[in-house]
């Protein structure tokens, strides 16, 4: 079991079972909501996911056609992410999860478009666009 909360608590959530690898994007849109050069993500299938507080602080935004962010209303922490094209899959924000994490990276995923001003220093698989797995 993982537990997670926004940055001011207002929204506590868990996470059952074992943890997908992190993916890490480096779209526009990602650093746009992320403040930062990416926004690192794990997958988790809906039905192992549970709200363990209140949920009038959730907002949502469909930031492209299909693409919703979920996020805190009253502290602006970015929760996760949801596509209509991968139904029951949400995408955590991994600094969320308070528990030492047991995975890493598994990609970059849009590094093409990555901020000139970081660097990627590790030897994780890059993709110049989404991950493309072989």
């Amino acid at each position: 079991m993982y537990t997670g909360h926004c940055l001011c608590g207002g929204l506590r959530f868990e996470i059952s079972g074992d943890l997908e690898p992190i993916q890490v994007c480096h779209c526009s849109q990602c650093r746009q909501a992320q403040g930062g050069p990416f926004a690192t993500n794990i997958p988790v299938a809906h039905q192992a996911f549970s709200w363990t507080s209140d949920t009038a602080l959730l907002k949502h935004y469909e930031s492209s056609p299909g693409k919703t962010r979920t996020f805190c209303g009253h502290c602006g922490s970015p929760m996760f992410s949801f596509r209509d094209s991968l139904p029951g899959v949400l995408r955590i924000r991994a600094g969320l999860i308070q528990q030492p994490l047991p995975v890493r990276p598994a990609f970059h995923a849009y590094v093409a478009s990555k901020a000139n001003w970081w660097t990627i220093q590790d030897e994780v698989p890059q993709y110049p666009e989404g991950y493309a797995p072989k």
